[in-house]
């Protein structure tokens, strides 16, 4: 993109106006670092368990994806053990990690550890519908003139690989790859064009859904097809904001035994973060940890010909570019 440019603009300008120029860049970066939000580190972030240690849940820094991870914690024990507390601490606590990162200690090697959701116990799951131009069309849908919004309880939340439990009150389980951002400071009524420096990072979600009960029973209320537990999975990092070049622009897939079912881009979605962060601010008071599931694209279960759910044995499997990839399996 910029590489070859920016060498020609050296050759090409005096020295003087080349550090002018530079000046300006540079001042422009600080300002996009400071909307975009928090420390301005990239990262990915993950919550985790070292294997035979029980239930203690440690917050840690990828090396790179699918890589060793920096224990933070052991790094420095004044930090918490949660990414929600980590969170909390604003950028007090990205730094630290960025610290540990650039550090190389207290690495502990990916085999001897068991990835969870990078946030586990938010405040809230906030979801949203048919936010997809081409999910719109696929099933003929008008395109909203305002997020709709729903929600999921936090219990729903499942690791990066762990299992998605089939049901017995449903017989009609479906999946859907969503790209999905965690709010890393606290917020009532936020601007849009402020919106982004409440987002701590990203990740990938599967909305599984059940749609006899989304779309059939209980008054056609979503929620509770949407939370049963285990419905969603979330991973495999927090992937912070400025590790992501641009949310909107990445390719979204999900397979299904290995068949593509869904596969698009994020360029496809009507109310992107900024505007989301606006809207539900305006309704409730966003905290640290608080996730935002943005939507799905074409490809889902119930609208093909004939329709196809889940069954005991699949397995799922959610990609994003630049994000990474879950993979569930349907027990």
């Amino acid at each position: 993109m910029v590489k070859t440019t920016k060498h020609q603009n050296e050759m090409r300008l005096p020295l003087r106006s080349f550090c002018i120029f530079r000046s300006v860049i540079a001042r422009g970066q600080a300002a996009a670092v400071q909307s975009r939000g928090l420390s301005g580190a990239a990262m990915r972030l993950v919550q985790f368990r070292h294997r035979g240690e029980g239930a203690s849940v440690r917050v840690g820094v990828e090396q790179g994806e699918g890589h060793s991870v920096v224990d933070l914690k052991a790094f420095d024990p004044s930090m918490p053990s949660t990414m929600r507390e980590l969170l909390e601490l604003g950028d007090k606590g990205l730094e630290c990690a960025q610290r540990a990162l650039a550090s190389g200690k207290c690495v502990v090697d990916r085999a001897d550890i068991q990835l969870l959701s990078p946030v586990t116990g938010p405040e809230k799951v906030v979801c949203v519908g048919m936010n997809y131009r081409d999910h719109c069309l696929e099933q003929n849908a008008p395109i909203p003139k305002e997020p709709i919004i729903f929600n999921k309880f936090p219990s729903a939340i499942t690791g990066p690989y762990g299992d998605i439990i089939l049901p017995s009150e449903s017989q009609e389980v479906d999946w859907e790859v969503e790209l999905a951002f965690v709010i890393g400071r606290r917020g009532k009524h936020i601007k849009e064009e402020d919106a982004l420096s409440y987002v701590a990072g990203f990740t990938v979600a599967n909305d599984v859904s059940a749609r006899d009960w989304q779309m059939k029973r209980n008054g056609k209320q979503w929620l509770l097809g949407k939370t049963f537990d285990s419905f969603c999975p979330l991973g495999p990092a927090l992937v912070t904001t400025d590790t992501v070049t641009d949310p909107h622009n990445l390719s979204i897939r999900c397979l299904v035994n290995g068949d593509t079912v869904q596969n698009s881009n994020t360029d496809q979605i009507i109310f992107k973060t900024a505007a989301l962060v606006a809207w539900v601010s305006k309704f409730v008071t966003l905290i640290p940890g608080d996730v935002f599931l943005t939507g799905t694209p074409p490809g889902v279960g119930a609208f093909r010909k004939p329709p196809i759910f889940l069954k005991k044995g699949d397995v799922v499997e959610c990609q994003i570019e630049q994000l990474g990839s879950i993979i569930n399996k349907v027990v």
